[in-house]
């Protein structure tokens, strides 16, 4: 096991490393002069050289690089000129709101996804297994905007009964920061949980069918510790796949939902830095997101080990 988790980790390790020289080389190919793009060409020349020397341009490319990574491991991401602050202090205000976002969306989209493929395998050919495939199907297919829009209209300006716009943190305003996590929250999740609902009804109708199965049943035991104790279990490993793809679309591809609630996240200040050219935050956010998707994938091959002990075998 020890062996399997140091190769993962391993590999983690040079995937950031190729990340990071992806990212920091979106600095060095648009055209032009990176400091006017980023600034406008009205500033002076006095200040051009001032932020030319600050952002260390005028270095070697590869000294640029290791000084640029070195700072970034010691927390020393750079000032953002857009945002008018340090990216670090940027990345610990506007983190919290994406984490809790995306690990609640993704905690109900596994839960609830899990609990209907469940049903609609054990059920197949019943009304509710119908219905569920059709609503999953639905929830595939529904644009995740069009979505948010929608219950804005419906829930905001119609009913008034939820906030149409904001985030505040759950230790400052419990009750207002539920209200304000329905709709987000619900958007992000649909689509999680139609995917879920389809995997685990097809993955459980392949272990239902196994002789161990008919095994298991022949022997006497309960349907629900058949069901339960053996076909869940062994049905989970293409399921760990979806749950590792969940955490990873959550939490960086939150863009479009915290841009129509206006919740001030990560997604946010990717699109904001995007659209300025504000390269130091663009370059330090795309790393940072990196590294929450690598450790969620790390998370995701440990699972699979304990799930299936042929893997770490292997």
């Amino acid at each position: 096991m020890g062996r399997f988790l140091l190769k993962r980790l391993f590999q983690t390790i040079i995937i950031l490393i190729i990340i990071s020289i992806l990212a920091f080389s979106l600095i060095h190919i648009i055209p032009g002069d990176p400091v006017y793009a980023m600034l406008g060409t009205d500033i002076t020349k006095e200040y051009h050289d001032q932020v030319y020397h600050s952002m260390g341009l005028d270095l070697p490319l590869v000294q640029q690089y290791f000084r640029w990574i070195s700072n970034f491991v010691q927390g020393k991401m750079g000032y953002s000129y857009h945002f008018k602050e340090d990216v670090l202090t940027l990345v610990q205000r506007r983190l919290p709101p994406t984490l809790i976002l995306g690990i609640t969306s993704a905690i109900f989209s596994v839960v609830l996804g899990l609990l209907f493929g469940i049903i609609t395998a054990v059920r197949r050919g019943k009304p509710i297994d119908s219905i569920l495939t059709v609503l999953a199907n639905i929830g595939i297919a529904t644009p995740i905007f069009w979505l948010a829009v929608l219950l804005v209209f419906i829930f905001s300006i119609n009913l008034k009964w939820l906030p149409s716009w904001g985030f505040t943190l759950p230790w400052v305003d419990f009750a207002k920061s539920m209200k304000q996590l329905i709709m987000p929250v619900i958007c992000m999740s649909v689509g999680g949980i139609a995917s879920y609902t389809r995997q685990t009804r097809s993955s459980m109708l392949e272990v239902i069918g196994q002789d161990y199965i008919r095994t298991a049943r022949s022997k006497g035991l309960k349907e629900s510790k058949v069901i339960m104790g053996h076909a869940v279990k062994n049905a989970l490993i293409p399921i760990l796949t979806l749950i590792g793809l969940t955490l990873r679309n959550s939490i960086g591809g939150s863009a479009i939902i915290e841009r129509v609630f206006n919740i001030s996240g990560m997604g946010s200040v990717m699109v904001e830095a995007l659209g300025s050219r504000d390269y130091i935050a663009l370059q330090s956010g795309i790393v940072f997101l990196a590294l929450i998707t690598c450790i969620c994938n790390l998370l995701v091959d440990i699972a699979y080990a304990y799930a299936d002990p042929r893997i770490r075998l292997d």
